[in-house]
């Protein structure tokens, strides 16, 4: 492994693996990678760039993921689906900066992880087994289903129990 690739892998790792906003652990590599002083101050090619930039999406996916997984509502890591929500929201601004192109499988496995949360919570709100978690609007539940390709009659019926009167 050559220098720079030993560097970029590096970086590659510390993006991967940075907090809850991937693309300010990306943007630091890239300024530390090619811009900063004490740096390599490197130039990156395009598949470079590129493999850094699937860092990101790939935090995202994990952050993503985690907040819809049912197991995880009662978990100190959980953050619910208004930062889900929130969490989409970034990384569709980070894909239209990079000019990039989000991925139908990336949408498509959101999609169905939505629809399975969903579908539990429902169902243990229905029979009494806990009280709903969701911590949005019906509105903004509603907006990003959309934004995923998901139509509203795909959604549960009985979603409606889950929100307070006035959501």
């Amino acid at each position: 492994m050559t220098e720079t690739e030993s560097l970029l892998a590096e970086e590659m790792l510390i993006v991967r693996h940075s907090g809850e906003i991937p693309e300010i652990a990306f943007h630091g590599s890239l300024y530390y990678l090619c811009e900063d002083p004490a740096g390599p101050q490197l130039t990156l090619s395009q598949e470079e760039l590129d493999s850094l930039r699937q860092q990101v999406v790939a935090r995202y996916r994990e952050i993503l993921l985690r907040d819809l997984s049912p197991e995880n509502r009662d978990a100190r890591i959980y953050r619910g689906l208004k930062r889900c929500i929130f969490n989409w929201e970034r990384l569709g601004k980070f894909y239209t900066r990079q000019e990039m192109v989000i991925e139908e499988t990336l949408r498509q496995e959101i999609a169905e992880a939505l629809r399975g949360f969903l579908r539990q919570e429902t169902m243990e709100v229905r029979v009494g087994l806990r009280q709903t978690c969701l911590n949005c609007t019906r509105e903004e539940l509603e907006t990003f289903a959309r934004e995923i390709g998901i139509q509203p009659e795909q959604l549960p019926e009985d979603l409606e129990s889950l929100f307070c009167p006035q959501d």
